[in-house]
């Protein structure tokens, strides 16, 4: 084939430019060939495959390169696996030899491998120590400060798992010579950190002869670090030597650390003394600890702030441990320092030109914004120091601060903290209830992340703990949290931060507890519905999925149930894209954990047969995998018809199913639906236990249907008593000059048939109020048994004889419970306990079993 040259440009420019590209490929091709090994580095590095496990190993310690000798020491806990006994002899010499000479790498490396064989527990803890001991303990004082950290870990990891003997005989004693003033600065450091995990090890006796001294003579060593390490450790050791020796021996040590030069040093003593506060007696506190303490936050704000961000962080605990033995002005003092510190960074000071502040913003930026971020942290326990019934007058103040303080860590800390702070409120709660709507719509996803953890808990308390705690006036105590809420959610779904999105979604099906069914279904429902529909992320989806079938669950009206009802089958189970339909199985999956079995077979059962004609594989796939639990919402005779469309279309994809996967799947699927028992409308053992639950799920949902009629049929009565009275009052003024004979009989026939009527009435009237009462037990997300329910294969339930119960029956459910939740809490009508309830739905359930058994034996 002969090349076409006349489409090739060999003019001069062209040229040139074609010598250009080559130059180019050379130069990017060199260094490819100079990291190529040479013959002699391959041959270097190749080993025989014919060797052992252990044999390689030992051959690459011995004439391997570092990062062959690397790679075995990482495998060592692997080869102890296999085989202790080989390793031990053979490759741990090796090992030991090898760490004298090798690098960080290898360093950092066998120190992880060590501690990793002392977890996994290949050998005993004598050979252990006898065999990797040494190694430690020779290792500790390694040049690289990072690697002697590394040893000294799992040399404290190994003291725990170590008897007392061999810790005293191989750590104890040789530490006597390596605390000396003659050693190193870091042998005088390892020591002391040592010294701290000694101290847990043995009884008083021995820590008191043996430890105390080298304990005294590092607390007063030359260097600050050494006395700063050593001060840190004291509550090590006071916790070990028990509380006589921690007066006479710890505390006149911190005493004096507390008044060293190096600030460090002053900073170790006082957070050592605040973890030591419950061992200190009432007057070791007022004469020694506190004085320490007052001086601490002195000279905080004058010469010694670094120990300013250590102070707000523990200032909660010393609020509190040092409550007892405050004086009124003390106590006030306290506080007032506390306000001072969540402020602090936020107000400027007078006398201060524009550079100097710029300058001072510049440097101590960073450390203000920890110290409110501290007080942020504290504030729970300071509310407990001031007690929460003096919240609004002592704390509110700082509580708004610190809820719109400028940066977001603080704000962040504030909303991690909001439902303890909630929590210790109780009935004051409504006052915070503005600041919960502020951090909704915090401009920071991380503030809302941190809100929405305990968003169903914090909600529940601002609905039921503060004064307005009727189910009619939920709103009432927080009147903008459904604009925040919807906010909060349309600002999560256009960020980037899908995580949040979901955590969101999911925390907010406990809103039919909190807002009112109407508001639900135009503000949320219909949102849901939106995500599901147009949202890209997966998790998000089925997220919104599952919340909007909550939120169906809850729905009190008929009408707007079967619309939500008909658009999830008509744009997703009949959507155009496959990715719509995908979604509206796993939004099936959910409403058969939710719902009733025959609540799912009534509205979900044949569109989710439809199916099986999918064109997409990954639906039929899908479908198929789905197929045993559709199977188990069937009930025999009941739904027969429906079980035969069902192996209908199983036949259809075994015979008609041309992709691979799927036919394997459906292939598998058919035999575990041959296993498969359906349940019958009968009373059966083996499904007691699920008969039970969805037994349950029905009668909630034909009450909600009840409760609904019964609302429409007061809402006909109201109307036609007020025109009724209208009638009366006109005829009352054209009658007014009749004889009052005629006025008397006018007036007993009314009253008679009034009270005719209104002793109906009453009686509806009652049923209304039962009805409503129990669909708020229904409808509370913490006692109800929804959403607690195991999504079972095998389930049934007792359509047949809910139905044949009829209207009565449900109604005196309604009035067992009503009177039951009233005995049981007379106060709040709306949520009653959780035991009252459940000892309610047993003794329904014995009495439906009594008549279930009572009809089988008339039946035989």
């Amino acid at each position: 084939m002969r090349p076409v040259i006349s489409k090739m440009d060999f003019s001069h420019s062209s040229l040139f430019g074609y010598i250009e590209d080559l130059q180019e490929l050379t130069i990017i091709e060199r260094p490819v060939r100079r990291s190529l090994k040479t013959p002699e580095e391959i041959e270097r590095l190749t080993v025989d495959e014919e060797l052992s496990d252990i044999e390689r190993a030992v051959y690459l310690l011995s004439s391997g390169q570092d990062i062959q000798g690397t790679s075995v020491v990482a495998n060592l806990p692997v080869l102890m696996r296999q085989n202790p006994a080989e390793t031990l002899r053979r490759v741990l010499p090796k090992i030991r030899e090898v760490l004298h000479v090798a690098g960080v790498e290898m360093q950092l490396t066998a120190a992880v491998s060590f501690l990793t064989v002392l977890q996994e527990e290949s050998v005993s803890i004598h050979t252990y120590s006898h065999s990797f001991l040494h190694i430690i303990l020779q290792n500790l004082e390694h040049r690289d400060a990072g690697v002697s950290n590394a040893w000294l870990e799992t040399l404290l990891a190994v003291i725990e798992a170590l008897p007392k003997e061999i810790v005293r005989h191989e750590i104890l004693n040789p530490l006597v010579s390596k605390a000396q003033l003659s050693q190193t600065l870091q042998s005088r450091l390892v020591s002391c950190k040592i010294m701290g995990k000694v101290a847990n090890k043995f009884e008083a006796h021995i820590i008191k002869r043996e430890v105390l001294p080298l304990v005294k003579s590092l607390c007063q060593d030359v260097e600050y670090e050494v006395r700063t390490c050593m001060c840190r450790q004291l509550e090590h050791v006071a916790r070990g030597i028990g509380t006589e020796l921690t007066k006479t021996v710890v505390l006149p040590e911190l005493v004096e650390l507390a008044r060293d030069e190096g600030s460090s040093v002053r900073l170790a003593a006082f957070e050592t003394l605040v973890n030591l506060l419950d061992m200190f007696d009432a007057d070791d506190r007022s004469q020694t600890v506190l004085p320490l303490v007052k001086s601490f936050c002195e000279k905080s704000f004058k010469a010694d702030e670094s120990i300013l961000v250590s102070l707000s962080f523990h200032l909660g605990k010393l609020c509190n441990g040092l409550y007892g033995i405050f004086t009124p002005e003390q106590h006030l003092r306290f506080l007032e320092f506390y306000k001072k510190l969540s402020t602090l960074g936020l107000q400027q000071e007078n006398g201060h030109n524009d550079n100097q502040l710029h300058l001072q913003t510049l440097e101590q930026e960073k450390k203000y914004i920890s110290v409110r971020k501290n007080c942020a942290y504290n504030f729970p326990a300071m509310i407990v120091f001031v007690d929460p019934k003096n919240f609004h007058l002592e704390l509110y103040s700082i509580f708004f601060c610190l809820c719109h303080d400028p940066e977001v860590p603080v704000r962040y800390t504030m909303a991690i903290s909001f439902f303890e702070v909630a929590k210790l409120l109780n009935s004051d709660v409504y006052t915070i209830h503005k600041e919960l709507v502020t951090l909704l719509q915090d401009e920071s996803l991380e503030v809302l992340d941190a809100l929405v953890g305990h968003l169903p808990e914090i909600l529940e308390l601002m609905t039921n703990g503060g004064e307005n705690n009727g189910s009619e006036s939920k709103l009432l105590s927080i009147p903008d949290l459904i604009p925040a809420l919807t906010t909060a959610e349309q600002r999560a779904a256009t960020s980037l931060k899908w995580r949040t999105h979901e955590k969101l979604l999911q925390k907010y099906a406990c809103l039919p507890h909190i807002i009112p069914s109407d508001q639900i279904y135009y503000r949320f429902l219909h949102r849901m519905l939106t995500i599901i529909l147009t949202n890209n992320v997966l998790p998000v989806q089925k997220a919104a999925a599952r919340t909007l079938c909550v939120y169906l669950r809850y729905n009190r009206k008929q009408e707007q149930r079967h619309e939500v009802i008909q658009k999830l089958i008509e744009q997703l189970g009949q959507g155009k894209s496959y990715w719509n339909r995908l979604r509206f199985l796993d939004t099936c999956e959910f409403i058969m954990e939710l719902f009733s079995k025959s609540f799912f077979c009534k509205y979900f059962f044949l569109p989710v047969l439809e199916l099986t004609h999918d064109p997409v594989a990954n639906v039929r796939m899908k479908l198929c995998c789905l197929l045993p639990k559709v199977k188990s919402t069937l009930r025999i005779p009941t739904d027969k018809h429906l079980l035969q469309q069902l192996e209908l279309c199983i036949r259809k994809l075994l015979c008609q199913e041309k992709d691979k996967d799927v036919l394997s799947i459906v292939k598998r699927t058919v035999l575990e639906l041959d296993r498969m028992e359906i349940s019958v409308d009968a009373f059966q053992k083996r499904f007691y236990e699920n008969d039970l639950l969805d037994q349950e799920k029905e009668r909630q949902e034909h009450l909600l249907l009840e409760m609904e009629q019964l609302e429409k049929e007061k809402q006909k009565n109201e109307g036609r008593s007020t025109n009724i009275n209208d009638k009366m009052l006109e005829k009352k003024r054209r009658d007014s000059k009749t004889s009052s004979v005629l006025a008397k009989s006018i007036n007993l026939s009314f009253s008679g048939s009034s009270s005719g009527t209104s002793a109906g009435k009453e009686e509806k009237r009652s049923k209304l109020v039962r009805s409503q009462s129990f669909s708020t037990q229904v409808l509370h997300p913490k006692y109800s048994n929804i959403d607690k329910c195991p999504n079972k294969s095998s389930a049934t339930g007792y359509t047949s004889s809910v139905s044949g119960m009829g209207k009565s029956c449900m109604l005196s459910f309604c009035d067992d419970s009503f009177r039951a939740h009233s005995a049981g809490n007379s106060g709040n009508a709306a949520f009653p306990s959780s035991s009252s309830r459940n000892l309610f739905n047993s003794a329904d359930q014995k009495n439906n079993g009594n008549k279930e058994g009572q009809s089988r034996r008339m039946s035989m």
